[in-house]
């Protein structure tokens, strides 16, 4: 048997093009723990390391890591949060340096910022930690399970739930410097829940009635509301799941699963132009360019005016948030990881390390870390193009 030792630099097997559009799917090659290498038609990046973290538990039915691994970079290291309830700090050549145990599984990965790593767990408290030590500075307990990695904003601290409420929690001690909260819609929603995106003194964020909202950071107070959800009275999966982005010509863009992607003026709400496409998730603005990730598609639109560019149809299903880097649009679709042309939209390469990726990796200049459906953390070393 090959020993992670063995392999260390171990070249990431990548299947061809096939896995989007028309294409026929073809195998999906690249877990370094398993199989042998096999050498890919142009070399994306190698496998620098990787730890197991988590192992199958009795009866477990497709595992699912969601937390994307996070970045210290004041001491240079990477954390991860797995479905295990545990916090792990590792350095640059994959040593454990400490773990902190919170006991429930994640739904989103931490956030990190001059030495202190916030972590939003599902046990309904806010920890910040030292991100040296793993020492626990203080704690929120906001009685809620906690879904968003923590946007932070000045002084505070945000962070939402999967019930539906924002969170705005003061950086230096803890405490609680106002709350957000909606009444849920009676219908069937997503689990899942939107991030808040932060410019000047203004916040923005969606929530399952399938509304998005802008707040003042002062006091939580509404700037503006706008319904996404579809006319008619529909009341199924309205949500508004995806994280809000911003552009430089003052527009939000936000979707409603089922009421389509919308672009708004920032500071009135007004519509700009709406996309009748449903089941986004989630999306990634790009100078003019908005790539919008759903259930089984990706398109991408200009900002100004909406207009498609293209569109490919995914034969597995994406959701969780897209990288840009060294000209490819990295997208974890869950069976693997696909390399997608972004003036296209075509599938290059994917990788599987085994159980598939939900998590969007963390790049870090020339390295990227992936945290697999198994349980694995990978350290690769990107060698594609830059563009």
């Amino acid at each position: 048997m090959r020993t992670a030792s063995g392999w260390k630099r171990w070249v990431g097997g990548l299947a061809a093009a096939g896995l989007l559009g028309a294409c026929t799917t073809v195998p999906v090659y690249g877990n370094p723990v398993t199989a042998g290498p096999v050498q890919p038609p142009h070399h994306f990046f190698t496998v620098d390391w990787w730890r197991h973290l988590v192992s199958p538990t009795l009866l477990e039915y497709a595992p699912r890591e969601h937390a994307q691994p996070a970045y210290d970079a004041k001491n240079e290291r990477v954390l991860t949060l797995t479905r295990d309830g545990l916090v792990r700090s590792f350095d640059a050549e994959g040593t454990e340096l400490w773990r902190y145990t919170v006991g429930n599984r994640f739904y989103a990965g931490a956030t990190v910022e001059d030495g202190i790593a916030y972590v939003p767990g599902t046990d309904g408290v806010l920890h910040a930690l030292d991100a040296k030590t793993g020492a626990l500075k203080w704690k929120y307990v906001a009685g809620e399970a906690l879904a968003t990695a923590p946007v932070l904003a000045g002084d505070l601290v945000l962070v939402a739930s999967q019930s539906d409420t924002l969170f705005a929690v003061k950086r230096a001690t803890g405490e609680l410097a106002w709350l957000y909260r909606r009444d849920p819609p009676a219908g069937f929603t997503i689990h899942r829940a939107s991030s808040p995106a932060v410019r000047g003194q203004a916040a923005w964020v969606g929530f399952s009635d399938g509304t998005l909202v802008s707040l003042d950071l002062d006091d939580g107070g509404v700037r503006w509301e706008k319904a996404l959800a579809p006319p008619g009275g529909v009341t199924q999966f309205v949500d508004v799941d995806t994280s809000p982005v911003l552009d430089e010509s003052g527009h939000v863009y936000a979707a409603s699963y089922a009421g389509g992607l919308y672009a708004l003026d920032a500071e009135t709400g007004d519509v700009v132009w709406n996309s009748v496409a449903q089941g986004i998730t989630s999306l990634l603005m790009h100078g003019n360019v908005l790539v919008a990730t759903g259930d089984d598609r990706l398109d991408a639109y200009l900002g100004d005016s909406g207009k498609l560019l293209w569109s490919q149809t995914l034969e597995e299903r994406a959701g969780m948030e897209p990288v840009l880097v060294k000209g490819m649009l990295l997208v974890p679709a869950q069976r693997s990881l696909l390399f997608v042309d972004p003036r296209t939209g075509q599938s290059r390469l994917a990788w599987n390390p085994g159980e598939g990726i939900s998590a969007p990796p963390r790049v870090v200049g020339g390295k990227m870390y992936v945290l697999s459906n198994n349980g694995y953390l990978y350290s690769l070393r990107l060698d594609g193009r830059s563009g």
